[in-house]
C-alpha cells in the first residue's frame, strides 16, 4: 500500500466563494424583464423610472469619498511631487489628443452617411429642441472657477467630481510634505477607503432593481417607433464607437502596452454590464478605480487618471456631438461646409468640459453649444431627444472604455504599472475580490517591479 501523504505541509486556505456572479445574472434578467414591461405596459414602465434614478444616485453618493481617499493615498505615498505633476500632464495631453481623434472620426462618418437628409421639423420638435438648452453648462472661464468649492466640505456635499479632485490633490500634497508626521492620517484615510468600498459592495446588490426600472422607463417612453426614423443615425453612431474602441484604442493598447483589448474588457465585463443597464458611466467609476489598482496600476496614476478622465476624456461624447451636429444640420436643410464644421466642433470640445457634471450631459452640452455657436441648429435638437437615451448607452460604454485604456497606457508610460501582475490578473490567477473591492495585501504588494511597496514609490 502506498505511504500516506505526509502531514507536514500546511493546509491550503479555503477559497472564498464568489456569489456576486448571481448578482450580475440577476441584472441581465432584470434588463430583459424591463424591456418586456416597457413594450407591453409602456405607461407602467415610465412610472418605474425612479428605481433606476435611485440606484444611480446611490452610486454617485459614493464617488466623492472614493475619489478623495484614492487620490490622497496615491499622492501621499509618492515621495516626489514632480511624479504627480508628470502623470497629470501626460494624462491631460493624452485626453486632448484622443478627443480630437474621436471628433475627427465622427466628422468623417457623419459626412459619409448624411443621416439627416429628407427629414422635416414640426413646431413641436423645434420647441423640444430649445427645451434641452441647459443653464448648467458653463462657459470655459466660469467652468474653471466652478472647480473651486465654496468650502472644504462642500466639495463632498455638492457631488462635483472636479471639486473633490482639487481638494484631494491639495490634501495629498500637504500629507506628502508632512513626511512621517502625515503617516497616521494616511492610515486613517486607508481605513476610511476600506469602509467606503465595503458600503459600495453592499449598494451593488440593488443593481437588478435599478436596471429594471431604468430600462423599463426608457423603452416605455420611447418605444420601438421612436427608433425607426432614426435608425441610420443610431446604427452609424454605434458602428463608429465600435470602430473607435477596437481599431484606435485596441491598436494603441496592443502597440504601447502589449495587451489585448478583449482580455482587458473581459476583466471589466461586469462594469460594462452595469453601464449598459444604467446608461451611466459614472455608475462604474468607483469599481474602475478599484479594478485598475487591483490590475497593477499604481494608486497615483489611477487616482489622477480616472477621475480626471471622467471629465476630460469623453471619447463617446465627442463622437456623439459630431455626428448629431451634422445630422441636425442636414435635417434642417442647411448642411455645413467643412469650414463651418471644424470651428463648431472645436467649440463643442471646450463646451463639453463645462457640462461634465451635468446629468444627461451629452444632450445638454450639444444643445447649449449649438445655442452659443450656431443658434439656428437648436431647433433640430428635438429630432434626437427620442433616441438620446439609447445613444447614451454607446456614449457611456465608449467613455468608460477610453478611460480604462487610458489608465493602462499612462501607467505604462510613467512606469507605474506592475506588468507581471497585469498578466496574472488578466489570466485569472489573481481574481478581484468582489466583496470588499480591495486587496487585503494592498498595502504590502509592490506597485511597480523593483520599487518596493505601494507606500514607498521611488522618485521618477
Amino acid at each position: 500500500m502506498a505511504a500516506s501523504t505526509p502531514d507536514t505541509a500546511p493546509a491550503a486556505p479555503a477559497a472564498k466563494r464568489d456569489r456576486t456572479h448571481y448578482l450580475y445574472i440577476a441584472v441581465i434578467a432584470a434588463v430583459a424583464l424591463g424591456i418586456a414591461v416597457g413594450l407591453i405596459w409602456p405607461d407602467a414602465g415610465v412610472e418605474l423610472k425612479p428605481l433606476g434614478t435611485g440606484f444611480v444616485n446611490l452610486i454617485k453618493m459614493m464617488i466623492s469619498p472614493i475619489i478623495f481617499c484614492t487620490i490622497v493615498l496615491g499622492i501621499g505615498s509618492v515621495r516626489k511631487a514632480a511624479k504627480v505633476g508628470a502623470v497629470g500632464g501626460i494624462a491631460l495631453g493624452y485626453f486632448l489628443v484622443m478627443s480630437l481623434v474621436a471628433l475627427s472620426i465622427g466628422l468623417l462618418v457623419g459626412n459619409v452617411l448624411h443621416p439627416g437628409d429628407g427629414l422635416h421639423l414640426t413646431e413641436a420638435v423645434k420647441a423640444t429642441g430649445h427645451d434641452q438648452v441647459s443653464a448648467d453648462a458653463l462657459p470655459p472661464v466660469d467652468f474653471v472657477l466652478s472647480i473651486i468649492p465654496v468650502t472644504f466640505v462642500s466639495a463632498f456635499t455638492e457631488g462635483q467630481v472636479l471639486q473633490t479632485l482639487l481638494v484631494a490633490l491639495l490634501a495629498g500634497f500637504a500629507l506628502q510634505a508632512m513626511g512621517p508626521a502625515g503617516q497616521p492620517v494616511l492610515r486613517g484615510v486607508e481605513h476610511i477607503q476600506r469602509l467606503v468600498f465595503r458600503i459600495l459592495a453592499m449598494v451593488m446588490w440593488a443593481a437588478p432593481v435599478g436596471a429594471f426600472g431604468a430600462i423599463a422607463a426608457v423603452v416605455g417612453s420611447s418605444g420601438v417607433d421612436a427608433l425607426k426614423s432614426l435608425a441610420v443615425l443610431m446604427l452609424g453612431f454605434y458602428v463608429t464607437c465600435v470602430l473607435f474602441v477596437f481599431l484606435v484604442l485596441g491598436v494603441l493598447l496592443r502597440v504601447l502596452a502589449g495587451l489585448n483589448i478583449l482580455t482587458l474588457f473581459k476583466y471589466l465585463a461586469r462594469e460594462f454590464l452595469l453601464i449598459l443597464s444604467t446608461s451611466s458611466s459614472e455608475s462604474a467609476l468607483p469599481r474602475l478605480i478599484a479594478k485598475m489598482e487591483h490590475l497593477g496600476v499604481s494608486k497615483a496614476v489611477v487616482g489622477i487618471t480616472v477621475p480626471t478622465g471622467y471629465s476630460f476624456n469623453l471619447d463617446g461624447t465627442m463622437i456623439y456631438m459630431t455626428m448629431a451636429s451634422l445630422y441636425i444640420a442636414d435635417a434642417l436643410g442647411t448642411p455645413m461646409s467643412l469650414g463651418e464644421q471644424i470651428p463648431l466642433l472645436l467649440f463643442l470640445l471646450l463646451a463639453s468640459k463645462g457640462a461634465a457634471g451635468v446629468s444627461g450631459a451629452g444632450l445638454a452640452t450639444l444643445a447649449g453649444g449649438l445655442q452659443s455657436h450656431k443658434p439656428a441648429l437648436v431647433d433640430g435638437v428635438g429630432l434626437i431627444v427620442g433616441i438620446d437615451r439609447f445613444m447614451s448607452e454607446a456614449r457611456a460604454l465608449t467613455n468608460f472604455a477610453g478611460n480604462s485604456v487610458a489608465t493602462v497606457l499612462i501607467g505604462t508610460w510613467t512606469k507605474e504599472i506592475d506588468k507581471d501582475r497585469v498578466r496574472r490578473v488578466l489570466a485569472g490567477e489573481l481574481p478581484f475580490d468582489e466583496t470588499t473591492l480591495l486587496d487585503e495585501d494592498q498595502a504590502e504588494r509592490p506597485a511597480v517591479p523593483g520599487q518596493g511597496s505601494e507606500k514607498e514609490l521611488v522618485r521618477a
